[in-house]
């Protein structure tokens, strides 16, 4: 069995190379009609199986292990381990050509007690030209595409030690009460904070807390549709030494809608009462 430092840095060369195909695609005319969001739930991309598809397929001949995440059985033994690959992370920033979206992939694996959690997680965004890549016990780093080449870079979380004067990010559904909940809290910090931010999507976010950019992300009700970028995001972010827990202090639970908040350590006493 590969060791999972090395098995992280394949899965990164094989994201990048999907990330290539998405980048070529991400280009081509586009109805934005298609984006029906009345649904309330996540749109579907053209693109999206095709990735999926292409990245399980690379990932069988490194390391297939007991399966894919979302066709696991019922009944799961300890120390089975299974992918989960993502679809397009940000569906409206990549509809809408902007560089920030990006390709995940993570593995869970079952501990005794028959609780699945990530240990290795990949999160890459070809259209800034970054991957973050992380496994348990083994750090995070950032990939940077440089003109000279790729710079690895160890990630660490920043020091800010206050809400005021900090830079926030946070996230924001297309269900209007879900997003509602976002905006009261912004609106309920606003003025503290040198900076409050909306990028997305939220593997980057939870990545741009981990490399120090941002102090703390946070959003309401994550859906199954995000466990493959929030679980990929999470591996990185705990690698890196920062903190990632429920509004109310809790673990986050992968069978189950989150409210997420990610933090440097040092902000998060005085962010959670708005978040309560």
């Amino acid at each position: 069995m590969m060791e999972l430092r090395e098995l992280a840095l394949e899965v990164a060369r094989i994201t990048q190379d999907a990330g290539r195909h998405a980048l070529t695609d991400q280009t081509n005319p586009r109805d934005l009609k298609s984006l029906d969001m009345s649904a309330h739930q996540r749109t579907e991309l053209d693109v999206d199986d095709r990735l999926a598809r292409f990245i399980a397929n690379r990932i069988s001949y490194v390391e297939p292990f007991d399966g894919l995440w979302e066709e696991r059985p019922e009944e799961c033994k300890p120390g089975e381990r299974y992918w989960c690959i993502g679809k397009i992370d940000g569906v409206m920033n990549y509809s809408r050509n902007m560089p920030e979206w990006s390709i995940t992939v993570s593995l869970f694996e079952f501990n005794e007690e028959g609780s699945a959690q990530p240990i290795l997680g990949v999160v890459h965004a070809p259209g800034l030209g970054l991957t973050y890549l992380a496994a348990k016990g083994k750090g995070a780093i950032r990939i940077r595409r440089t003109p000279i080449g790729d710079k690895r870079e160890k990630i660490i979380p920043s020091t800010t030690e206050h809400l005021d004067g900090s830079v926030v990010c946070y996230g924001m559904s297309y269900v209007p009460a879900e997003s509602k909940r976002s905006l009261d809290v912004v609106a309920a910090i606003a003025g503290r904070p040198a900076d409050i931010k909306r990028v997305g999507p939220a593997s980057l976010d939870l990545c741009k807390v981990a490399d120090g950019t941002y102090d703390a992300y946070f959003e309401p009700h994550l859906h199954k549709w995000d466990v493959p970028a929030v679980s990929a995001g999470a591996v990185v972010v705990w690698e890196a030494q920062a903190k990632l827990r429920t509004w109310t202090g809790g673990q986050i639970h992968w069978r189950r809608e989150n409210d997420i908040v990610a933090s440097n350590g040092l902000i998060i006493d005085e962010l959670r009462p708005y978040l309560a």
